[in-house]
């Protein structure tokens, strides 16, 4: 029985966010720096891939199955950008790597842009080991569009700009059960914690 799998993030919002998910599992989530594990290379121009990747490094450095996160922002006028390098975003006009700076270039870089669609997608994968030839793979994607300033002050990364026109606010302005719920990360988790129930945790 699995009762442990390192978390390949130091992401503190990711971690939190992923461990109420996958408690019903009674599966403890380890992030990756308590084991010491230093961060895994993301080459790839596709979530999936550096998901793999980077579950894959945590797998074979802490010995244990792994979950790696890979999530960005696809911006429809923008064809997808900046997806896979959305975390550094900002850094590409002058601004210093963090959330508060992608948040403003990715305005500035929308003044004037009338097509404010956009969707936030988050793909995780799972490894019993680094070499494990099935990896369990799930996609969660939320869409939305780009409002022309933040509103909200929870969440973290774009959720003060990310309007979600089903319910009417941005994720930043909904509570943190109601996010989940509908988030592209929190859908991704529910098909993750189904995935892992089925493949990992049955007995034939």
């Amino acid at each position: 029985m699995i009762q442990k799998i390192i978390l390949a993030s130091n992401n503190a919002g990711k971690l939190a966010e992923l461990q109420a998910m996958f408690a019903p599992l009674g599966i403890e989530l380890v992030p990756q720096s308590q084991l010491g594990i230093g961060e895994a290379e993301e080459p790839h121009r596709t979530f999936v891939e550096n998901a793999l990747a980077k579950a894959r490094h945590a797998a074979r450095e802490g010995h244990l199955p792994a979950i790696a996160d890979d999530a960005g922002l696809c911006v429809d006028a923008f064809d997808g950008q900046p997806g896979v390098d959305t975390a550094y975003y900002a850094t590409q006009f002058g601004y210093e790597k963090g959330d508060a700076n992608n948040v403003r270039a990715l305005l500035e870089q929308m003044q004037g842009v009338a097509d404010r669609r956009a969707a936030l997608v988050s793909t995780l994968v799972a490894v019993r080991t680094p070499e494990d030839p099935e990896p369990l793979i799930a996609v969660g994607r939320a869409a939305g569009e780009i409002t022309r300033e933040p509103v909200g002050a929870n969440g973290f990364g774009f959720d003060p700009v990310m309007f979600i026109p089903a319910l009417g606010k941005t994720f930043a302005q909904l509570p943190s059960e109601v996010k989940n719920a509908n988030s592209h990360r929190g859908k991704a988790a529910r098909q993750m914690v189904d995935l892992i129930r089925e493949a990992w945790m049955t007995t034939p």
